[in-house]
């Protein structure tokens, strides 16, 4: 019961450099799930468990997985573009590229989990899923310990509102402002 009481709230659009640092968790979530599944098809087959565990992750990086890149590419880069470090600029240059990559990714892991989530198929390749989860996390490792310490650092809190109401309508959600 004392679990219920103490667990922390999830952070909402008011805190929006929170909110992308917990996309990176539930990202890192998501692809954990990924792992098992690799692991549970050669035993299991393409049972229910594997049938709802590939919906998921479909459902998960084909709707808030978008929205995560999109809050970064539409919204808090070019904040960050805004500002004189050139250092940032770089940074987000190379994210970019990488975003590249990740789609990529997603794109060749995709129809594979759409298989299993269908009962059409019990194989998943295990290079597509490693490289999957490779690139994500080396990309959140940039952006947890680089990009979101130095936006923490450079936007003000007009900025930061601006980047929580755009993420807050990106998801069809009414902004509240709990400051």
């Amino acid at each position: 019961m004392s679990d219920l009481l103490s667990s922390a709230s999830a952070p909402g659009f008011d805190n929006p450099l929170e909110m992308l640092l917990a996309c990176h968790d539930k990202i890192q979530t998501q692809c954990a799930t990924l792992r098992k599944l690799l692991q549970h098809l050669p035993s299991h087959g393409c049972d229910a468990q594997a049938q709802q565990a590939a919906q998921a992750i479909l459902r998960y990086f084909d709707t808030a997985g978008q929205n995560h890149h999109n809050d970064e590419e539409q919204d808090l880069f070019p904040c960050l573009l805004a500002t004189p470090n050139t250092e940032v600029h770089k940074l987000i240059a190379c994210l970019l590229d990488e975003h590249k990559v990740l789609n990529t990714a997603w794109q060749q892991l995709r129809p594979l989990l759409l298989d299993i989530a269908e009962g059409r198929t019990a194989e998943l390749d295990i290079k597509s899923v490693e490289h999957f989860i490779t690139v994500h996390d080396h990309h959140i490792s940039l952006e947890n310990v680089q990009l979101l310490p130095q936006a923490a650092k450079l936007l003000d809190h007009i900025q930061l509102e601006a980047l929580g109401r755009s993420m807050a309508a990106r998801r069809g959600v009414v902004f509240s402002n709990t400051c």
